[in-house]
């Protein structure tokens, strides 16, 4: 009897293990491949679709105003962004899970001049595969997902530059 119920016992858990892991595996994406495509309206009511940003290289910060990591990167993206060629360079950040009031808070706050786009159904963060913020995207002037980056990064250093630098002198 006690063989039987250890049994029935290991049995549902190694269930319930295979079945956690399989919700929790997000499908995400790959590095090398292209990036998937989004259309999302920022917060002064201005339309980006990534595809239109071919030609570009793509910076994608996925962030929330509740996120302290996020707060603390956001004014080495404004540096970063005010350091690279406008004309080859897109900054582009993404609101997980929050509200555009607080989003535009936080901008004026920190003086950032990028645009905060609204994912409102989360459609962007569940195409990218998202597993919290901050997260970070880098795409090539042809639309391939280059680079990614769990967690905050200080974007101002010299070693994020001269990556950048790289896929926009390709």
């Amino acid at each position: 009897m006690k063989k039987t119920t250890l049994f029935i016992t290991m049995f549902c858990l190694s269930l319930l293990i295979t079945a956690c892991k399989q919700e929790a595996v997000s499908p995400g994406i790959e590095l090398d491949q292209p990036a998937p495509d989004f259309t999302l309206v920022d917060t002064t009511g201005k339309t980006w679709r990534l595809a239109e940003l071919k030609g570009r290289v793509v910076f994608v910060n996925f962030w929330a105003s509740w996120c302290q990591p996020c707060l603390a990167e956001m004014p080495s993206m404004q540096e970063l962004n005010g350091f690279l060629p406008e004309d080859k360079f897109t900054m582009l950040s993404v609101l997980f899970n929050d509200a555009p009031s607080l989003a535009e808070n936080t901008a004026q706050r920190f003086n950032l001049t990028f645009p905060i786009l609204i994912d409102p159904e989360n459609k962007a963060a569940r195409a990218y595969g998202l597993t919290g913020v901050p997260e970070t995207y880098i795409i090539d002037k042809q639309g391939i997902l280059r680079k990614k980056f769990i967690g905050p990064v200080e974007w101002n250093s010299e070693e994020a530059r001269e990556m950048l630098l790289h896929f926009i002198a390709q």
